[in-house]
């Protein structure tokens, strides 16, 4: 099958998104900087509340990247649409979690009476990149982005795995993975059927 001009219109959203999200992790890596420059982070300084804040709604960002992506890669086969499935879910699951440590540290109180459990610190991270990365490889398989951009993110994801430091390097190398996202001409190609 191909794609139709309304399957393309349909995620014209996916566009801003896709660069939206990387920038806004990219702000909170810079800002990170900044507050640690003294030696110590403030968790009441606006550095802080400004960079987590950023970082929510990066993480929401990504979330809507899943989704687009998800709903992009709509397949005829059962096997393949099973794995669209189970990637969607595990991103979105990992991003939910990504959102339950981010509260907790934008709000003591909220950390104080809903204590974060050590899978949703571990789990949390890799079920969102994990999700998002397989979204990406099908999206390169069927030639709907460079085979360039699933390598470029993963290389941002273990930059920031490495040392948070490095969130800004992260971050930008996520922001090259994904703008070809921000190209109308990618999803000019052939469709997500397979």
């Amino acid at each position: 099958m191909t794609t139709t001009n309304s399957r393309v219109s349909s995620y014209h959203w996916l566009r801003p998104v896709a660069v939206t999200a990387p920038l806004l992790l990219l702000s909170y890596g810079i800002l990170r900087l900044i507050d640690g420059l003294d030696g110590h982070r403030d968790k009441s300084a606006w550095q802080w509340m400004t960079g987590h804040t950023l970082f929510l709604l990066g993480i929401v960002a990504f979330g809507a990247v899943i989704v687009g992506l998800h709903g992009r890669l709509r397949t005829a086969s059962s096997r393949l649409r099973t794995v669209d499935d189970v990637a969607a879910l595990a991103g979105l699951i990992g991003a939910a979690g990504f959102v339950w440590v981010i509260l907790g540290d934008l709000f003591p109180r909220f950390a104080d009476a809903v204590a974060t459990p050590e899978v949703v610190l571990l789990g949390g991270p890799a079920l969102f990149e994990l999700g998002l990365l397989v979204l990406l490889v099908r999206a390169a398989v069927l030639r709907l982005l460079p085979a360039s951009g699933p390598v470029l993110v993963l290389a941002g994801f273990v930059a920031i795995a490495v040392n948070l430091d490095l969130l800004p390097v992260g971050a930008a190398l996520v922001f090259g993975g994904l703008l070809p996202l921000g190209k109308p001409a990618v999803w000019s190609g052939r469709s997500g059927q397979a």
